[in-house]
């Protein structure tokens, strides 16, 4: 089983965290139970690099303490990790992969599967490109003012792709193995937001407006993954440079210029 489904952005984290609560935590809970009652007990979880706590700098690696995450959508990822964690030492039937995904974006290359995000987006890349296809007006890129390279927030894209592969070698290592165990899904590099804004616009030729605003509750000025453990232990590499990233999500959004069509 791999369990993808939940709420995920750390802004409106902060703005509705009961809904956090119910869909993260009691419904992961359920699913457990559902798997528990039909016999399955290979769990791979969408984590996030979220569950460390603030005070810890980058690279993050696996070994450093989690707890006291900066924002609640955070807190409902590190509570359901510290359940399943129990949950593997009490019931040895289970082996759970906890996966903690750093910042993913890109589009698969065909074009045809993208990120379609409703109303404004909270993630940095569908933003981007909402905005250079002409359906925004200018992004806003929230706060200048971090300990940064340029000031804008630091953070570790991965390419869906080398995301989705990971979870292939998460399952190949689970199918023999019990208990649990974690690992940073990351490329190790870490990015600011004006640069991959930048970056977007040489790689693709299409400018893009944009606005300093205020800083978001829950954000951190940098995150960036040592994704060692998972090279080694689950034979996982990152393949996709940022720039395929922009392109690959360029790509998607111009042949889908106001997303999916229900």
């Amino acid at each position: 089983m791999i369990h993808f489904a939940g709420l995920k952005a750390v802004g409106e984290s902060q703005q509705i965290p009961l809904s956090y609560f119910d869909h993260n935590i009691a419904g992961s809970i359920q699913l457990a139970q559902a798997m528990e009652r039909a016999g399955v007990f290979n769990l791979v979880f969408s984590s996030s690099a979220t569950v460390y706590d603030e005070a810890n700098t980058s690279p993050l690696d696996e070994s450093m303490p989690t707890g006291m995450p900066s924002n609640n959508y955070g807190y409902t990822k590190l509570i359901v990790e510290q359940l399943l964690q129990k949950l593997a030492i009490s019931d040895s039937r289970w082996s759970i992969a906890l996966l903690r995904y750093f910042n993913p974006v890109g589009a698969h290359k065909s074009g045809r599967i993208g990120e379609d995000p409703q109303g404004i987006p909270n993630n940095l890349m569908p933003y981007v490109t909402q905005v250079a296809v002409g359906r925004r007006e200018k992004l806003s890129i929230y706060g200048d003012d971090y300990d940064t390279i340029d000031g804008t927030g630091v953070r570790d894209y991965i390419h869906v792709v080398d995301l989705a592969n990971a979870h292939l070698c998460a399952l190949n290592n689970r199918l023999n193995a019990k208990g649990c165990r974690a690992w940073n899904i990351g490329t190790g590099n870490g990015c600011s937001v004006l640069e991959v804004k930048n970056t977007f616009e040489k790689v693709n030729g299409v400018a893009v407006a944009y606005e300093i605003a205020p800083r978001r509750s829950g954000d951190v000025a940098t995150s960036f993954a040592n994704n060692a453990r998972a090279v080694t232990e689950l034979g996982w590499t990152a393949k996709y440079t940022l720039e395929d990233m922009l392109a690959d999500s360029w790509n998607w959004q111009k042949q889908n210029p106001t997303g999916y069509q229900s």
